[in-house]
C-alpha cells in the first residue's frame, strides 16, 4: 500500500500542502505546484518576459510592437494562472499562502500590474514589469541564500554605515580645515569635502590629491594615508565580514529548514538531516570512548608505579 505524500518544501522554502491532505481541485493544484515541469515553465516564462522587456528598449520596432504587446498580455495571463494554482493548492486555508515572504513578493509583483493608475507606457509600469525578473531568485537556492544573507546583514550594515558616516564627517572637517583655503573646489565646505572623500573611496583620485597635498605640506600625506587605511581598508573589511557572517547564518538557516517532517527520503519517520546528525554524534562518542581506553592502557603499560600498584592489588587479593 502506498504511503501518503507529506508536505515538501517548495523552491521558495515554503512548505506547500501535500496532495494526500487535499481533495478535488486543491489536490490537483498541489500536484502541479510541486512538480518540476511547472517550476521550469515558470522560469522559462520569466526569462522570456525579461527578453521581451529588453527588446522593447529598441526604438525602431515597427510591426513587431503589436506582437510584443500580445506577448505581454500572455505573460500576465500565465503569471495570474500560476498564482491562482499556488493559492488553490492550500485548499481551505488560502491565507497560508501569505505566511511566506516569497509568496507575498510574487503576489505583489503580479497584482501590481492591474492597478488602475498603471496603464499605457508609464515609467512606473515598466518598473513593475522589470520587478518580475526578480522572481527568478526564489527558484535558485544560491540566490535565495544571498538575498537572505543581505537581509540578515541589514542590522550590521546599519551599524557600519553609522561608523562610516562618523569617520567621513571627521575626515571631512579635517580636510576643510587643512585644504579649505588652498583647494576650495575640493574642500571649500563640508559638502564638497565629503563628496571628495566619498569619491576617494575608489582610490582613483588618490594620486592627484596626494600631489596637491604634498605641494601644500608634506604632513598632508599623514592625512591621506590614515584615511585610506581606516576607511578604504578597515571599514570595507568590516563590511565584508558582516556580509560573510550573514551568509553563513543564512546557509545554516536554510539547512535547518530541511529538518521539516516531510524531508525524509528514506521513509523511516526521521528527517534525513537528523539521521546524519545522530550518526555523527554516535561516531564522535565512540571515538571519545576509544581514545579514553587507549589512554588508560598506555598508562598501565608505560608507568612503572602503575604496574607496581597493580601487583600490590593482586597480592592483596
Amino acid at each position: 500500500m502506498a504511503t501518503p505524500l507529506s508536505p515538501v518544501p517548495t523552491p521558495g522554502g515554503a512548505p506547500d500542502p501535500g496532495p494526500a491532505d487535499l481533495s478535488g481541485l486543491p489536490r490537483w493544484c498541489a500536484r502541479i505546484a510541486r512538480s518540476r515541469p511547472f517550476e521550469a515553465a515558470i522560469v522559462v516564462l520569466i526569462m522570456a518576459n525579461a527578453a521581451v522587456l529588453g527588446v522593447e528598449t529598441y526604438p525602431d520596432l515597427g510591426a513587431a510592437r503589436p506582437a510584443l504587446h500580445w506577448l505581454e498580455l500572455s505573460f500576465r495571463v500565465a503569471f495570474v494562472a500560476e498564482i491562482a494554482i499556488r493559492v488553490l493548492a492550500y485548499g481551505r486555508r488560502p491565507q497560508d499562502f501569505l505566511r511566506h515572504g516569497w509568496n507575498v513578493f510574487d503576489l505583489v509583483v503580479i497584482a501590481a500590474i492591474f492597478l488602475p493608475g498603471l496603464h499605457g507606457d508609464s515609467a512606473l509600469l515598466r518598473v513593475v514589469r522589470v520587478a518580475r525578473v526578480l522572481r527568478l531568485v526564489r527558484f535558485s537556492p544560491g540566490l535565495r541564500t544571498i538575498v537572505a544573507a543581505l537581509w540578515r546583514s541589514l542590522p550590521g550594515v546599519g551599524g557600519f554605515l553609522a561608523l562610516a558616516m562618523v569617520t567621513l564627517y571627521v575626515y571631512g572637517m579635517a580636510g576643510w580645515l587643512i585644504f579649505g583655503r588652498a583647494y576650495p573646489e575640493q574642500y571649500g565646505d563640508i559638502g564638497r569635502s565629503l563628496l571628495t572623500l566619498f569619491v576617494l573611496l575608489s582610490l582613483e583620485t588618490l594620486p592627484d590629491l596626494v600631489e596637491q597635498g604634498m605641494a601644500l605640506s608634506p604632513w598632508t600625506l599623514v592625512y591621506y594615508v590614515s584615511y585610506v587605511l581606516i576607511t578604504v581598508n578597515l571599514l570595507l573589511n568590516i563590511l565584508i565580514a558582516v556580509i560573510v557572517n550573514s551568509m553563513e547564518e543564512a546557509r545554516r538557516l536554510e539547512m535547518t529548514e530541511r529538518l521539516a517532517p516531510g524531508y525524509d527520503a528514506d521513509g523511516d519517520g526521521v528527517p534525513d538531516e537528523v539521521d546524519r546528525i545522530a550518526l555523527t554524534q554516535r561516531l564522535d562518542d565512540l571515538r571519545a570512548v576509544i581514545a579514553e581506553l587507549e589512554r588508560e592502557l598506555r598508562i598501565d603499560r608505560d608507568d612503572p608505579a602503575s604496574r607496581h600498584r597493580s601487583a600490590e592489588r593482586s597480592d592483596a587479593r
